[in-house]
């Protein structure tokens, strides 16, 4: 290969990997799963036993308050808060 072409690959292989992290976090949309609703019981044909549903899952409603409103530039949900040493006088030595 010619010099021109090993310096043309590696950046175009530079350009790539920097286009999958672009520096800060954008957060998505919700996705489609965040709008999907429960389906309805199932209809049993004539001449059938319905399954045992005694032990099915049940999903408690949410009785939590709403989140607060999230500004420009917060990082998204699913990353780890950014943890900072506390700032103050220094306990004494232990004896």
């Amino acid at each position: 290969m010619t010099k021109a072409l090993k310096i043309f690959l590696g950046g175009a292989a530079l350009v790539a990997a920097a286009g999958c992290h672009s520096g800060g976090a954008v957060c998505e949309k919700p996705g489609i799963y965040t709008l999907a609703q429960s389906a309805p019981p199932l209809k049993i044909p004539v001449g059938l036993q319905s399954p045992n549903t005694r032990e099915a899952l049940r999903i408690p409603e949410l009785n939590e308050p709403e989140p607060p409103p999230r500004r420009k530039g917060d990082a998204c949900l699913d990353e780890p808060p950014k943890y900072t040493t506390p700032t103050g006088p220094k306990p004494p030595p232990a004896t």
